[in-house]
């Protein structure tokens, strides 16, 4: 079985390629990049495949019996037709499987609403693709927090919107695995799965910090509307204004959702405490 994977030179796409080396030798992996320079160091064929263009993947996909796509990461509107790009492509050239990373999160009521709109457009896309397909609904990654510590324990606290609503935490490596299985096991087949942890406020969250680092963060929960201008002053109006919705959809409760994470993989998920501390020990 070859399968492809795209965005392989991004921490997600690198993550899954790996493990899939483990799981069924690297002969059989493909990686597929808009930089193929960038994808060099997962020593397997990288093939360059640029959203933007069906005619690359075409040339990407060829000789693939599977194809695992990554997300994009452009524009909410442009992604549809992007994803559409490589789903015509695989069914084109007799691929036989697709496994899309979506995400989980509120469809409607937030600034990160139109990121899910879109995903939820391209699940439907590869359903109705005519190929095999299993989707992943993915949970919020806990690293970014954990890789901003250093600036946390210099402002002595963790500061955002999400209030007291809880958030399902997953990992990349949680992730890579559980796509790995997904996309070799047959009977994934016409599944979609939450793919996340078990949920925790911000308050437990930067508990488990401090237990983890013998740190003395606190929690500080500001108004949405502030949060938003502290992020895009920050990281600018786009990227801002989704981190913002993010945390308000934890606070509206979209992140709280049940876990399909041990039908997906045959284990349970991490737990936040041992993903915290597997992130430390990794530092």
């Amino acid at each position: 079985m070859k399968i492809a994977v795209t965005s392989a030179s991004g921490q997600l796409g690198s993550a899954i390629v790996k493990q899939l080396i483990k799981e069924i030798g690297g002969k059989n992996v493909v990686g597929i990049a808009r930089t193929p320079e960038k994808a060099k160091h997962l020593g397997v064929d990288i093939r360059k495949g640029d959203y933007n263009s069906r005619q690359q993947f075409d040339e990407a996909l060829q000789g693939m019996d599977a194809v695992l796509l990554l997300s994009g990461m452009d524009d909410p509107q442009k992604r549809i037709q992007q994803h559409r790009n490589v789903i015509e492509a695989a069914k084109a050239n007799g691929v036989k499987k697709i496994v899309y990373t979506s995400i989980v999160g509120d469809e409607t009521k937030t600034a990160f609403s139109p990121v899910v709109q879109s995903n939820r457009q391209t699940e439907a896309d590869v359903r109705e693709s005519g190929l095999q397909w299993a989707i992943g609904r993915n949970g919020i990654y806990i690293e970014p927090d954990l890789e901003y510590l250093d600036h946390y324990f210099e402002a002595g606290e963790i500061r955002n919107c999400a209030s007291d609503g809880s958030c399902a935490y997953t990992s990349r490596e949680e992730l890579a695995y559980a796509y790995a299985q997904m996309i070799t096991g047959e009977q994934h087949n016409g599944k979609t799965y939450n793919l996340v942890g078990e949920p925790i406020t911000q308050t437990e969250l930067v508990n488990l910090i401090n237990q983890v680092y013998g740190t003395d963060l606190k929690y500080n929960a500001v108004s949405v509307d502030d949060y938003a201008r502290e992020r895009k002053a920050e990281l600018g109006e786009f990227i801002g204004t989704i981190i913002a919705g993010i945390y308000e959809g934890i606070k509206n409760g979209a992140n709280a959702v049940p876990s399909d994470f041990e039908k997906a993989t045959g284990r349970p998920h991490m737990t936040p405490l041992a993903m915290i501390a597997a992130f430390k020990n990794e530092d």
